[in-house]
């Protein structure tokens, strides 16, 4: 069973532009790879397989949620690298998350919550 797509949609002079999650997902992955102290999302088991039959977002780390009125809330499971300060990393992750998505994709964020699932050593 494969899960539908969500769209921001925003109406532009000479017609609408549609921006999948599935942009706002790269988005969101990329900025959080470019975060100090974060080592990377947490992935559930089997989403590589979830992925090949179909289901794009499952256990992939980022959850979005697109409200009625076009603005997102993002949930990021991520994991922290040993020896950094969990709610300073968590933050900046916060701050570059909403810049980069509403710079990027013109869509206003509503939120953005970082899940800190574990500790690693880089």
């Amino acid at each position: 069973m494969a899960d539908t797509k969500q769209y921001v949609t925003q109406e532009q002079e000479k017609g609408s532009v549609m921006i999948s999650e599935d942009v706002i997902g790269a988005i969101v992955e990329n900025t959080l790879g470019e975060v100090e102290g974060i080592a990377g999302l947490v992935t559930k088991p089997g989403s590589d397989l979830a992925e090949r039959i179909g289901v794009k977002n499952w256990g992939r780390g980022i959850k979005i949620t697109i409200g009625e009125d076009e603005t997102l809330v993002i949930d990021c499971n991520v994991n922290v690298v040993y020896g950094q300060n969990v709610a300073s990393v968590a933050k900046a992750a916060q701050e570059a998350v909403t810049s980069s998505v509403e710079a990027i994709a013109g869509v206003s964020v509503r939120a953005v919550n970082v899940n800190v699932c574990g500790i690693v050593r880089a």
